[in-house]
C-alpha cells in the first residue's frame, strides 16, 4: 500500500519525505521489521520506540512514525504526531483492508470465564461448519497457523494481521478474549465486533489499573465504543453488568442463573461426570448435558449459546455441539491417574476464581479437598491472602507454594499469602512448586480431591529472568506413578 493512500485522511500529522513509497508491512517492534517497513516509535509503559529507530532503518524501514522529526535521518519518510500509539491501531486496520468487516466477531471480557467461552463459541462454530479463528490466553488460531499466546490480547498490528490472515483462509468468524490492558490500551480499537459478552467481574490487576474503579471503566470502553448494528450480551448474575452497558449503543441481551433474563438456567445438578441443566429461551424449555462442572461454567455455556443464537443458530443445534465439547486445558483439567483420589489442574489464580472453582468440588466432593496454590510475583499484592482466605473456606488442608515468582522472593510471596489463613486452619509451606505438589499426592487419601492452582495450562514456571519448564499435569502424573 502506498504510503500517501494510508495516511490519507488522517489529521493532525505532518510527512516528511517522500509519500509515493510502497509499504510492505507495519511493525512497533524493531526486531520484526522487514525491508519496506512502516515502524511505528511508540512510547510504551516501559520503554520508548524511539531508542529503536536506528534498528529499525537498519533492518530495512523505509518510514517512522515518530513524535519527534530528526534531520539526520536522511532518505527516510518521517510522518510526525504528537501521539504514535493514538494512530496504530487505525493504521494496521486500514492496511489490511479491515478484515473484522468480512467476519462474525466476537469479544469475551471480564475478569473469570474468558478463555473457556472463546474456546465454547470456536467448538460451537466449528461443529455446525462454520471456520473459526480464536485469539486468547493459551493461543491464537489464525488461519492455517496455531501460535502460543504470550498476551491476552495481541498488539493491534499483529491483531489485525491474524484477522487478515482469516480472511485469507476463508475463515467465518473469529473469538477473541479482551483483556482490560488491551481494552484500555486500544489494541480492539477498530475492530467491529458484532457480538461483545461480559462475564464478570473481581478485584484484578491493581498493579496496573490503580483501582477498582479504573479496572471496571476499563472494561466497560469495550462497550461503549459497540455500534448499534452490535449486541452486547451481560451476566446478569454480576453486580457490575448494567453499569459495563449503561452508555452503550447495543442492543443488550442478559443470560441468568439466578434472575429473570433473555436466558436463563435452572434445574443445575453437578457431578465428577459433568452438569445437567434446563435453560429457558423464548418461552421454550431445552435440556442441556456438558462434561464440564460447576455453576460457573454453566454461566459459561449460556454466554455461549447467546453468541451461537445471534450467529443465527438453531439452539438445538449449538445444545448439541455444547454437549460434545470436552474441555479446556487448565482449567479444571482432571489428571489421568489411577489412584483412589482425583487431582484437578486449573489456572483460578484470582481470589474469586478459585473460591468458584473450590465451591464446586465441594459440590462433588465424597472426602477432603487438599489446595495447592501460590501467586504471581510483581503484579496485584492485594490478593495474596484473598488467595488464602479462599482457599481457607472451602479446602480442608492448603499447601502454599510457589507460582511465577518473577523477580521476587518466593517466600516473601509466601508470606504475605498466609496472613490470609486463620490460627487454626491447617496449612503447609513448601516453596518448590514440585515438593508442594509431592506433599500434596502424599497426604491424599481414598476419595480426597487435590486441586493444584493458578498455573493451569502454562509449562513453565517465571523465576528471576528465567522461564523454566515445570507443567503441573505432567508433573502430578509423574509423582502419582511413583507413589
Amino acid at each position: 500500500m502506498k504510503l500517501k493512500t494510508l495516511f490519507k485522511d488522517f489529521q493532525n500529522i505532518e510527512i516528511k519525505g517522500s509519500k509515493d513509497i510502497e509499504i510492505s508491512s507495519i511493525s512497533n517492534d524493531s526486531r520484526y521489521v522487514f525491508v519496506n517497513s512502516l515502524f511505528i516509535a511508540k512510547k510504551g509503559c516501559s520503554d520508548d520506540g524511539s531508542k529503536y529507530i536506528n534498528d529499525a532503518v537498519n533492518a530495512g524501514s523505509i518510514a517512522i512514525l515518530t513524535d519527534l522529526y530528526d534531520p539526520f535521518l536522511t532518505n527516510i519518510t518521517q510522518i510526525i504526531h504528537k501521539n504514535p500509539i493514538e494512530l496504530e491501531a487505525e493504521l494496521a486496520a486500514k492496511f489490511y483492508n479491515y478484515p473484522s468487516k468480512k467476519l462474525f466477531s466476537v469479544a469475551v471480557t471480564g475478569t473469570c470465564g474468558k478463555t473457556t467461552i472463546t474456546y465454547l463459541i470456536q467448538h460451537i462454530f466449528e461443529n455446525l461448519n462454520i471456520k473459526s479463528g480464536l485469539i486468547g490466553t493459551i493461543e491464537y488460531i489464525f488461519g492455517k497457523f496455531k501460535k502460543e499466546s504470550n498476551l491476552t490480547t495481541p498488539s493491534a498490528i499483529d491483531l489485525q494481521k491474524y484477522l487478515n490472515e482469516m480472511v485469507n483462509s476463508d475463515f467465518k468468524a473469529f473469538c477473541l478474549e479482551a483483556s482490560s490492558h488491551g481494552i484500555e490500551q486500544g489494541r480492539v480499537k477498530h475492530i467491529d465486533f458484532d457480538v461483545a459478552i461480559f462475564t464478570n467481574i473481581t478485584i484484578d490487576h491493581l498493579d496496573y489499573h490503580k483501582t477498582f474503579e479504573e479496572y471496571k471503566i476499563a472494561k466497560k470502553k469495550l462497550f461503549d465504543n459497540l455500534s448499534e448494528k452490535s449486541t452486547a450480551i451481560i451476566n446478569l448474575d454480576d453486580d457490575n453488568s448494567l453499569f459495563m452497558v449503561k452508555d452503550t449503543k447495543a442492543k443488550i441481551f442478559t443470560y441468568s442463573i439466578s434472575k429473570k433474563a433473555d436466558l436463563e438456567a435452572k434445574n443445575i445438578k453437578t457431578s465428577f461426570d459433568g452438569t445437567t441443566f434446563t435453560i429457558k429461551y423464548l418461552d421454550t424449555e431445552y435440556d442441556v448435558k456438558t462434561s464440564l462442572i460447576g455453576k460457573f461454567n454453566v454461566l459459561n455455556i449460556l454466554a455461549s449459546i447467546a453468541a451461537g443464537i445471534f450467529k443465527n443458530l438453531d439452539v438445538n443445534d449449538i445444545l448439541k455441539a455444547v454437549s460434545s465439547f470436552v474441555t479446556v486445558k487448565g482449567r479444571l483439567e482432571k489428571v489421568n491417574i489411577k489412584k483412589s483420589f482425583s487431582v484437578y489442574v486449573d489456572y483460578s489464580h484470582k481470589p474469586d476464581a478459585l473460591k468458584n472453582v473450590l465451591k464446586t468440588l465441594c459440590e462433588i466432593k465424597k472426602n477432603r479437598i487438599i489446595c495447592v496454590f501460590g501467586a504471581g510475583g510483581n503484579r496485584d499484592r492485594s490478593k495474596r491472602s484473598l488467595l488464602a482466605m479462599a482457599s481457607a473456606e472451602f479446602a480442608d488442608i492448603s499447601i502454599v507454594t510457589s507460582d511465577n515468582p518473577r523477580d521476587e522472593d518466593p517466600n516473601f510471596i509466601i508470606d504475605e499469602i498466609i496472613k490470609g489463613f486463620s490460627e487454626n486452619y491447617e496449612y503447609f509451606i513448601e516453596a518448590d512448586r514440585e515438593k508442594a505438589i509431592y506433599k500434596a499426592i502424599s497426604l491424599a487419601k481414598e476419595n480426597d480431591i487435590i486441586l493444584i492452582a493458578g498455573k493451569g495450562h502454562e509449562t513453565y514456571q517465571i523465576i528471576k529472568n528465567q522461564k523454566i519448564h515445570f507443567d503441573d499435569v505432567k508433573i502430578s502424573e509423574k509423582i502419582c506413578s511413583i507413589l
